[in-house]
């Protein structure tokens, strides 16, 4: 037996690298209506959120506005800037391949999440996919994946919870099932284990041994 048969993903940051898409397309968006005001680094603690709350920190008179414009310019140059992180597609063929029963669970929106998820081919190994209009509540919240859980028909018990941000072991800790960190998030390993993850993994392929490996009878 497995020990996970379900694995959830985060997809930005976890699965692609959207992390120059996303910095790039919020500065555009700043830099439009708040000229010099806000960098990077004024960014990145709130990687993770739903872009809405994102906004309203950033600018709660503009909040509509700046999120049209930030998809807008995101669409525009997603192709153009998003990457694989190593090592994902083979990972994600050798878990379908084992048995392993899959989904995404992001606070994107779908038609954006669903472009991050085609363009490397990994749609096809998606057995559930929860985005951001989904679910009223989003993660930490534990209702996106518990919608992801029931999609797919999972034990949450047998259900591991993979992402990069806090609001992702949160998600998975406040539902119940196990969660996973990942170390080439640009939160950092060691901020992520300060939320004490189930796993840490430094590498996606990590995931092969930690599903496989024997549950422990008690």
């Amino acid at each position: 037996m497995l020990r996970y048969e379900y694995v959830l993903f985060d997809l930005d940051g976890t699965l692609i690298d959207t992390n120059n898409l996303i910095l790039t397309s919020f500065m555009y968006t700043l830099e439009k209506y708040y000229p010099g005001k806000y960098t990077r680094d004024d960014i990145l603690p709130h990687m993770g959120k739903p872009l809405y709350d994102q906004m309203e920190i950033f600018g709660p008179e503009h909040v509509d506005e700046l999120v049209q414009v930030y998809r807008e310019h995101n669409d525009l140059v997603h192709d153009e800037l998003v990457r694989e992180f190593p090592n994902v597609v083979q990972t994600v063929r050798d878990l379908a391949a084992m048995g392993v029963k899959m989904g995404i669970v992001t606070t994107k929106q779908r038609h954006t999440a669903e472009m991050g998820v085609r363009i490397f081919g990994l749609d096809p190994y998606m057995d559930a996919f929860v985005a951001y209009q989904d679910t009223e509540e989003h993660k930490p919240h534990p209702a996106p994946v518990l919608k992801a859980i029931e999609l797919l028909g999972a034990d949450p018990a047998r259900t591991l919870m993979v992402g990069d941000s806090q609001y992702d072991i949160q998600a998975a800790q406040n539902a119940g099932v196990a969660s996973a960190g990942v170390a080439w998030s640009l939160k950092g390993a060691a901020f992520l284990s300060t939320f004490e993850p189930t796993h840490l993994l430094n590498d996606i392929s990590d995931l092969i041994q930690i599903v496989k490996k024997p549950v422990e009878n008690t």
